[in-house]
């Protein structure tokens, strides 16, 4: 998949040097003539959810650095649909936001598991063209994303996994330890 829109992942390639960045697979929310948006999968935050949010969720939650713009919002995806109210489709299965309430409500009468849901401090964000150009000049590999790639566990092992799943000269990169000189 070399399209640019909703549900396309963006797998950083092993060469990508911004630290923002660097191993990064992002979840491609919007994507249209004005920019991009996107939640990075897999960099877990040291924080949890519980101590940036005073929101009645169940403890131990996953909170993950959705991207360097805006660290201080709040971002989740969810596989709950129009269950909650707002929430816009990104692809089968996979929604992102939508009314914080409706899902606070949801898991208070144990209607929505809240462990089914991600969430996200800040984003990742893109000018117009900008994804574009960088995809051209070899920073990305587009996929399509899955909900089992969405809602895996976020961490480096989702980057090799993917790249494994590639082959080829992927799947040997993907072995490489992040910092050959400390190897």
């Amino acid at each position: 998949m070399d399209v640019l829109a909703a549900g396309a992942l963006l797998v950083a390639e092993p060469p990508m040097a911004d630290p923002n960045f660097k191993r990064s697979v992002i979840l491609l929310c919007e994507h249209t003539d004005e920019g991009s948006f996107g939640l990075v999968l897999n960099k877990p935050s040291p924080m949890q959810l519980s101590e940036v949010s005073g929101l009645k969720l169940p403890e131990g939650l996953q909170l993950g650095v959705g991207g360097p713009v805006q660290p201080d919002t709040l971002h989740f995806l969810h596989p709950f649909g129009e269950e909650i109210e707002g929430a816009l489709k990104v692809a089968e299965d996979i929604w992102w936001g939508g009314d914080l309430e409706s899902l606070l409500e949801g898991v208070e009468s144990q209607r929505l598991d809240a462990r089914q849901a991600r969430f996200f401090l800040g984003y990742s964000g893109w000018g117009a063209e900008q994804l574009r150009d960088e995809i051209d000049e070899g920073g990305w590999i587009v996929l399509s994303a899955t909900d089992s790639l969405v809602f895996a566990e976020g961490d480096d092992e989702l980057w090799r996994e993917i790249l494994r799943r590639l082959g080829g000269e992927y799947a040997l990169l993907s072995t490489f330890p992040d910092n050959p000189r400390m190897n």
